[in-house]
């Protein structure tokens, strides 16, 4: 179903008039109440009037994170306190959380962006939104909460954590869509597989994850664990959180609300855009946000646009799957490694869970590389040399596609911690950066 077919389904000329006007109203709202961004432009000798089109964004200043948690809690701003309704922040571990504002008119649309995803996997009115994501701070609950509200379905707020309530809820509440993580996605298949819920005693019929990178082998494996069609969700609490944009029943890219969300696609070295359809850093600027709106944020994920029409019949650019990002990517050995190249590796054999966890340090100068995997139950033996006519394909595999040698160690299956929010797969122990 599309939700809002004008802005879904926009020809391209409609959509550069309509970005235009709200860029270069952004840009004029960002320059006279915010004065990090007036003294960014005039750091760059750019005007409110310079920009006339979305063609002149490139003369705007980029947004990093690091802008973000200088500017803590409150220095991004455009409208007075009293005119803001909700405070969400990043669910980072160190230092000052990213913090988003909004008012009331941001939150209404947030809600219907992240309603037409909702509506692109086919979710309508009645039906029951088991949201596992964790409410509080985090955007991901009451995101996908609101979202479920715009469209009438019926909001479940489960959250994160109980599994075993989660899936007993899941069969007596007759969910038909679940809101999670995939790496929490997976956890719950497991305690439905050890759980005396059927598959066949569910009404699950799509799920919707996102927080974190995940891979087609992902997909493949929650889709014939719990009998769905595993669609992405793209967020981030710089913009919106969960309904930035989404994949429809095509699964052939995630489409972008380009009419909130204007984005472009940088090299991460030199900050020069990118051809088209040329992978590089995703960068967002916010066209619609009142309360804390922003230009040019570099998000760090890696990707592509693709601006061909899809099948379903938006309009709304599509972003590729995201190969990672840039300020995740390990150098180990001089080479590049992103995690999601491991757990891409790892899908790919059936013997193997989804779960691992990597451990770089560095002894006797050189860098070192520990994987801890875990084979399915059917295929666990303790003894080492059961282990090694599984170890050695994954071995090649990781090698063939990334280039360097792992040391991997099979664990107890279930012994990987598993995550409700966002999973953790990297301790890196060496005392510098690459």
């Amino acid at each position: 179903m599309i939700l809002n077919r004008e802005m879904e389904c926009m020809d391209r000329e409609s959509m550069t008039k309509l970005q235009s006007e709200r860029l270069v109203a952004t840009v004029k709202r960002c320059y006279e109440n915010v004065p990090f961004y007036r003294n960014k432009m005039d750091k760059k000798g750019v005007k409110p009037e310079d920009i006339r089109g979305i063609e002149d964004i490139n003369k705007l200043p980029f947004t990093t994170k690091h802008d973000l948690r200088d500017e803590y809690p409150f220095g991004l701003n455009a409208v007075p306190m009293d005119q803001i309704t909700r405070i969400h922040a990043s669910s980072g571990t160190t230092g000052k959380p990213v913090v988003g504002t909004y008012t009331k008119g941001d939150l209404e649309r947030w809600a219907e962006g992240a309603a037409r995803v909702l509506a692109a996997g086919g979710v309508t009115k009645g039906d029951v939104v088991q949201v596992s994501y964790g409410y509080g701070l985090f955007t991901g609950g009451l995101g996908a909460h609101d979202a479920a509200g715009y469209l009438g379905a019926v909001q479940l707020p489960t959250s994160a954590g109980n599994s075993t309530k989660q899936i007993m809820l899941m069969k007596d509440f007759g969910t038909a869509a679940l809101c999670c993580t995939p790496s929490y996605a997976l956890h719950l298949a497991e305690v439905l597989e050890q759980s005396e819920v059927k598959l066949d005693d569910l009404k699950l019929r799509v799920g919707f994850f996102g927080a974190e990178p995940w891979t087609e082998g992902m997909r493949k494996e929650l889709e014939e664990k719990l009998h769905i069609k595993a669609l992405d969700i793209y967020g981030l609490t710089e913009m919106s959180g969960p309904g930035v944009g989404g994949e429809c029943e095509y699964q052939d890219g995630t489409h972008l609300w380009e009419d909130m969300y204007f984005p472009e696609i940088i090299n991460p070295d030199t900050l020069e855009p990118c051809a088209p359809g040329e992978f590089g850093e995703l960068v967002f600027t916010s066209l619609c946000k009142e309360g804390m709106p922003v230009l040019r944020y570099r998000t760090r994920d890696l990707t592509r646009l693709i601006y061909e029409p899809c099948r379903c019949g938006r309009t709304a650019v599509r972003m590729d799957r995201i190969l990672g990002r840039s300020d995740d990517m390990m150098i180990i050995r001089g080479v590049n490694v992103f995690p999601s190249q491991i757990e891409a590796c790892l899908t790919e054999f059936p013997a193997f869970t989804p779960h691992y966890f990597i451990t770089v340090d560095r002894k006797n100068n050189e860098d070192t590389f520990d994987l801890d995997v875990e084979l399915n139950t059917e295929y666990f033996s303790p003894n080492p040399a059961k282990q090694m006519p599984f170890i050695k394909p994954l071995y090649d595999r990781i090698v063939s596609m990334v280039g360097i040698k792992p040391n991997i160690h099979i664990k107890e299956p279930g012994s990987i911690q598993r995550s409700t929010g966002k999973a953790k797969h990297v301790n890196d122990k060496r005392n510098f950066r690459d």
